[in-house]
């Protein structure tokens, strides 16, 4: 099926429900699930979170990291990077 024949058919079965409230409920609250998926810019597959990993041990390997000293609080680590607090 191609995204206009898609399209299409949402729109079909839209109006065979348009009439019930309770349906319509249930479909907009399906839809706000779905659109908030599609904008969690979190959500990988097990593949891209491995590979981010990977990709932090080489950063750490190649001393592109730092690390927070015994008992620092936050603060002093961020002042002691640079940033200015």
């Amino acid at each position: 099926m191609t995204a206009i024949e898609l399209n299409a058919q949402i729109w079909r079965d839209m109006a065979e429900i348009a009439d019930s409230e309770s349906m319509m409920k249930r479909v907009a609250k399906y839809l706000s699930k779905l659109v908030k998926e599609k904008k969690d810019p979190t959500l990988m597959t097990k593949e891209e979170f491995f590979a981010k990993i990977d990709e932090s041990e080489r950063q750490i390997e190649r001393g592109e990291c730092h690390t927070m000293l015994p008992g620092e609080d936050l603060t002093a680590f961020l002042r002691r990077v640079g940033y200015d607090l």
